[in-house]
């Protein structure tokens, strides 16, 4: 369990400031599930129901995609979370058992671009809607918002208790007057959404959940049992995001016939401003979490780093992007970092399930396994060929490159499949080809 020869209790009552350091258990099923409640609500999710809309068709179809992919997707992290909780170790060492302690720097590198990214993405979002509500400059909102998550992410299982307690409350009066005054409007078919099938519509939803695996155990090592873990990711997570992107949905119905956007379309509802700048608010959580999570991953390369000047380095870099970087023009980048963790998660979830009991090695000593990258590679291969992700400007190569290879074999690039399922079942398919003949022989050593 430990991830050094050394371990000691935490000295602070808080989350431990170096991987020497073990981790209290102080949470339990209610704080699990405010924290995940609060992750899930997130104005970029009902920004993204844009992408979840099947255009012309009728509104009960976009919701059923949503609830699809909001129960894989939360299904998935549930099992993050639940061995995080049950292993006591932060995410990417928690990969230590996968892949070995060095080969899981590779998903490390690949974690900390992502964990950077969305974090400036989440800084850039709060500034930009509070902006535009309260029709100021963008840049105060910038510096305000990257100093408050820094200051959370320095304090976080504090943060998580005040966000279990107070914070969701908050948010489920804005997300609940919202819906009222939504769905006394019109809810016409929506006929400018992005979705070109159902499965590419849950496809959306269902890369969400996925997109916090790399973090959830991160927070759930401090979770006191696997089964808390498990339902207050895969519920709370779950039911946000069925909420907020069918929030994104109505909305688009009822205030997006003249082509406004999501944030326009809330800014609609009368006192509407006021919602959202509730949800600005909540929306902290997530640039926090991702501030953390980035320190605590760079962590499984330098254990013995102190987790609150790793979190005050990125808090700097994440602010100074966010004032400085198109994020626009980077959000392409991330979803293909995304895409790379989508299928990380059928390997793990297939290892993880035929490893026995107390035999996850997250030691400085856990040897590494080579064979299974090729399952993570072959789920990303699969990923791209059943819908690349899309670059425009100076990554359109990349796109162009994995449309000729459609062509060469024959697939359709408008064929409708989801991504993220092909990918899972490609990677756990391998993956159990892989470790399946191991586990057999070691259950009839044992027997």
């Amino acid at each position: 369990m430990s991830t050094s020869d050394v371990v000691r209790a935490s000295s602070t009552g808080d989350a431990p400031l170096t991987l020497t350091e073990r981790p209290a258990r102080t949470l339990g099923l209610r704080d699990a599930l405010g924290l995940w409640g609060n992750l899930g609500v997130s104005l970029l999710l009902p920004v993204a129901a844009v992408f979840v809309v099947l255009p012309g068709r009728p509104l009960v179809e976009t919701l059923g995609a949503v609830v699809v992919g909001a129960v894989i997707g939360a299904l998935l992290l549930g099992i993050g979370a639940a061995a995080g909780a049950r292993e006591g170790v932060p995410a990417m060492v928690l990969l230590r058992g996968l892949l070995g302690r060095r080969t899981s720097w590779l998903p490390t590198a690949f974690n900390l671009v992502q964990c950077v990214g969305w974090a400036t993405f989440e800084i850039v979002i709060i500034a930009e809607a509070a902006s535009r509500v309260l029709d100021a400059p963008r840049w105060p909102f910038v510096l305000a918002a990257g100093v408050l998550a820094t200051l959370m992410a320095l304090r976080p299982l504090g943060v998580v208790r005040l966000l279990a307690r107070y914070a969701i409350w908050a948010a489920l009066a804005a997300i609940g007057y919202l819906y009222v005054e939504i769905l006394l409007e019109p809810l016409p078919e929506v006929t400018g959404g992005a979705a070109g099938s159902f499965w590419t519509a849950a496809d959306v939803v269902i890369a969400l959940p996925i997109s916090w695996f790399p973090l959830a155990a991160d927070y759930t090592r401090h979770v006191r049992s696997g089964r808390a873990a498990f339902a207050g990711a895969s519920i709370g997570y779950g039911l946000a995001t069925v909420a907020m992107f069918t929030l994104g949905v109505l909305a688009l119905a009822a205030y997006g016939s003249s082509g406004l956007d999501v944030v326009d379309a809330l800014l609609a509802v009368p006192l509407g401003a006021l919602a959202v700048l509730v949800l600005v608010a909540v929306e902290l959580d997530e640039a926090f979490a991702n501030l953390y999570s980035t320190a605590v991953s760079a962590q499984n390369v330098v254990p013995r780093a102190d987790r609150r000047v790793l979190a005050v380095v990125v808090g700097v870099l994440a602010t100074t992007l966010a004032l400085t970087f198109d994020i626009a023009a980077y959000e392409p980048f991330l979803f293909l970092i995304g895409a790379v963790f989508v299928p990380l998660v059928g390997v793990f979830a297939v290892a993880y399930a035929l490893t026995p009991r107390g035999a996850w090695d997250t030691s400085d000593t856990a040897r590494a396994r080579p064979a299974l990258l090729l399952p993570w590679a072959a789920g990303f291969v699969a990923y791209q060929l059943t819908l690349p992700t899309f670059f425009t400007g100076p990554g359109s190569g990349w796109t162009a490159w994995w449309a000729a290879r459609q062509a060469d074999l024959g697939i359709d690039p408008a064929n409708g499949w989801s991504a993220s399922l092909i990918s899972l079942a490609v990677a756990a398919t391998l993956t159990a080809l892989l470790v399946l003949p191991g586990a057999l022989r070691r259950r009839r050593a044992a027997a």
